[in-house]
């Protein structure tokens, strides 16, 4: 190959791709604690503490309305009248914010059933954390809520006060100002791929998940994958795929993973 130093349109060529390049690498999201999800939060030994103490940006719930109130379990069978929405998630997050007004976090509620009931008391038990609560009118607070599971159409999201987003799935049509009132986009990964974690992600399933992905984001919306593989594997590949938020099961392990990658 002949040298460089006579051929200005290879110079050209060669400076414009070393400049992507630079670009590129130095782009690329950098990814902390506040980008990971923790999936049935409530499953965990000690809930809600573990995930936010942790740092983590979204913590999950699933909920069923019993008796007046919002009980969090995962089905009915395992109902317990003592692990309410309020006890768990509400008041422990409202002590945490009189003392650090300015974390941010996601709690999403995954309502199991009857989602007009689960959000009528939902909106009385959010009632003390009202002044916390990003809105349609007032982003700067530091807690979103999103209603995940069964949630009302959105011909319905009208209904509902500003500060109550929603989680979508990309079923079902929206108009713009119905689009404005969701909050975040969560997927199942095995719609889209059967990959196990292992190994290489095959090439055809990352295209696909690339497109799904960048049409999120084109849309202006935060995006993440649910039934994902749960390993260090995966969760990287997630993340050069410019996945938002990481989920998972296994808090403290994805937290020394992000911390090691940073």
């Amino acid at each position: 190959m002949g040298s460089l130093r006579n051929h200005p349109k290879k110079k050209l060529v060669v400076f414009l791709f070393c400049t992507c390049f630079f670009l590129s690498a130095f782009s690329q999201k950098i990814y902390t604690v506040a980008d990971a999800h923790a999936h049935n939060d409530y499953e965990h030994p000690v809930p809600f503490y573990t995930a936010f103490n942790a740092g983590f940006g979204s913590i999950e719930a699933d909920v069923f309305p019993v008796n007046g109130v919002l009980i969090v379990a995962h089905s009915k069978k395992e109902i317990l009248p003592q692990r309410t929405l309020e006890s768990l998630y509400i008041k422990p997050l409202l002590q945490e914010l009189q003392k650090n007004p300015n974390r941010k976090v996601n709690l999403l509620i995954d309502i199991k059933e009857n989602y007009k009931e689960s959000l009528q008391l939902l909106m009385k038990e959010l009632e003390p954390l009202k002044k916390y609560l990003v809105s349609e009118k007032d982003s700067s607070k530091p807690v979103t809520i999103l209603i995940s599971g069964e949630r009302p159409p959105p011909d319905e999201y009208k209904n509902y006060p500003g500060y109550i987003f929603f989680d979508d799935d990309l079923k079902l049509f929206h108009s713009p100002d119905q689009w404005k009132r969701v909050g975040l986009v969560s997927l199942s990964f095995e719609r889209y791929s059967k990959w196990n974690g292992e190994g290489a992600l095959p090439p055809k399933d990352k295209d696909t998940l690339l497109h799904v992905i960048d049409s999120v984001h084109h849309a202006g919306k935060k995006i993440r994958f649910w039934a994902a593989p749960d390993n260090g594997n995966s969760w990287r590949t997630q993340m050069n795929l410019g996945v938002d938020l990481i989920g998972t099961d296994k808090i403290q392990q994805l937290s020394e993973f992000l911390q090691e990658e940073k």
